[in-house]
């Protein structure tokens, strides 16, 4: 089994915990702060809907698909994220 690495926004801890009972390998990120650690190392970061333009780069250069939680349960979100991991 591949271990798949994710990124969540501090605020969605719900998704965190569901990704992690999944057996996700899952780290907290704080857009708040200004974030310089690249963002390469995950499959996926998922964010609110408020920082879809995180760290104020709008075409973020990163390997990870960033995916806007806005209006999503974490069952949702899982299913996005297995849909571009596979």
């Amino acid at each position: 089994m591949i271990n798949h690495k994710v990124a969540v926004e501090q605020s969605l801890t719900p998704v965190k915990d569901f990704l992690a009972q999944k057996g996700w390998s899952v780290d907290i990120i704080d857009f708040s702060r200004t974030y310089t650690n690249s963002l390469d190392s995950y499959d996926a970061v998922v964010v609110t809907g408020m920082n879809e333009n995180f760290l104020g780069v709008q075409d973020i250069n990163t390997k990870a698909v960033v995916i806007n939680a806005e209006g999503l349960t974490a069952e949702q979100i899982y299913s996005r994220i297995q849909n571009i991991t596979h």
